[in-house]
């Protein structure tokens, strides 16, 4: 697909291997919502398939002026799947009773405030575009996602899930699914669909550390945290500082990310398991937040957003392409450094390599429903 032609995809936080396990699981009732929850994630992403007309380019982006304010709004859907739903509260007006409204105004702004304070971006597009939330949706609905056009939040099941609205970097990874849209455009399959489902939780962890004034030494890494109900044996959805420790539960099954090319996951579900192979470049940001120490919204982060700003990478891009990028990246920004000594000694800790000339195959995504990877 050229850079120029993107088709925005549908993309959730919950990855559909945790769904398909609690669908089969033994509890009639946890099961009964999960297939619910998969069966509008289906809905909404065959709607996208159909109704997404591809732009011929992309809004210009622009540098933002100091001064730039978000513009949002938030819906509540009550209950049902009609989106946008009905407008309760807009940008500048009062804080409402309702806390899950109020939560997703502030993330909104707070993802916004990261993207324009640490990289002059005005909005997700660049450009200003405006910001729409809608609360509420579906009943028991187990999931967040961005549409290509605005953030949709569940309330959770209450039992395995929360409100999705209560983790930040939640909202600020949907939210950065938007960026890559209009910026780098990585194709949501096989190691760029990984790629695309990383930068969401760097950015998403970024938001986060943003607002709660972290150094990069001092953050959590926890993909979200605040997600799990009480009694779920698990931190997180996911960790970028220890892939696979996220969760071990005996509903929600073990966190399969691998931290590493040498546990790599082949598998055709998932789109060729964006959500799980993710943890390898996940985990590579994080060992180099980490050793370049400071606030990781600064080099570490300023280095990814050059490599999905810069116009270079493929959309199909694998992990090597992409590992290239970012020393090619840290040595324009920084020169032959400490910052590109950093990136090399991340992505070879990882085992992935630097020249862009080893891949792994790809592989064709399973049909609708399929099963997940063991474990």
């Amino acid at each position: 697909m050229d850079a120029t032609s993107r088709t925005p995809v549908f993309c959730t936080i919950v990855p559909p291997h945790i769904l398909d396990k609690l669908a089969r699981g033994a509890d009639p009732d946890l099961a009964d919502r999960a297939r619910r929850t998969l069966e509008r994630d289906a809905l909404q992403r065959t709607r996208r398939r159909i109704t997404t007309v591809r732009a011929a380019a992309p809004p210009a982006a622009r540098t933002a002026p100091e001064d730039a304010t978000p513009e949002r709004t938030v819906y509540d859907a009550r209950g049902t799947q009609d989106l946008p739903g009905t407008e309760v509260r807009g940008e500048g007006a009062e804080p409402v009773e309702d806390a899950t409204v109020n939560r997703a105004y502030d993330g909104l702004g707070a993802t916004f405030d990261l993207f324009l304070s640490g990289f002059a971006r005005d909005s997700v597009d660049g450009a200003g575009l405006p910001l729409n939330a809608t609360v509420h949706y579906g009943e028991d609905y187990g999931n967040a996602f961005w549409d290509g056009e605005q953030m949709v939040f569940g309330d959770g099941d209450g039992e395995v899930f929360l409100d999705f609205t209560r983790s930040l970097d939640v909202i600020g990874h949907e939210l950065t699914h938007g960026v890559t849209q209009y910026t780098a455009n990585l194709e949501y399959f096989g190691q760029s669909g990984a790629l695309n489902e990383s930068v969401s939780d760097v950015f998403g962890s970024l938001v986060k550390q943003y607002v709660q004034g972290q150094a990069a030494t001092d953050a959590d890494w926890l993909i979200g945290a605040d997600l799990l109900a009480p009694g779920v044996s698990g931190t997180a959805l996911r960790s970028m500082k220890a892939p696979g420790t996220a969760y071990d539960d005996d509903v929600l099954g073990r966190d399969p990310q691998p931290a590493t090319m040498a546990d790599y996951v082949h598998t055709s579900a998932d789109n060729g398991g964006v959500h799980i192979n993710s943890g390898i470049p996940n985990h590579a940001f994080y060992l180099l937040a980490t050793d370049l120490g400071g606030n990781a919204w600064e080099a570490a982060g300023r280095i990814w957003y050059d490599v999905l700003t810069a116009g270079g990478l493929p959309t199909d891009a694998d992990f090597a392409a992409f590992a290239a990028a970012t020393v090619t990246a840290a040595e324009a920004r920084y020169g032959d450094g400490d910052e590109r000594a950093a990136v090399l000694g991340a992505w070879s800790k990882v085992g992935v390599p630097t020249d862009a000339e080893a891949t792994v195959p790809r592989q064709t995504p399973a049909p609708e429903g399929a099963p997940p990877p063991a474990g």
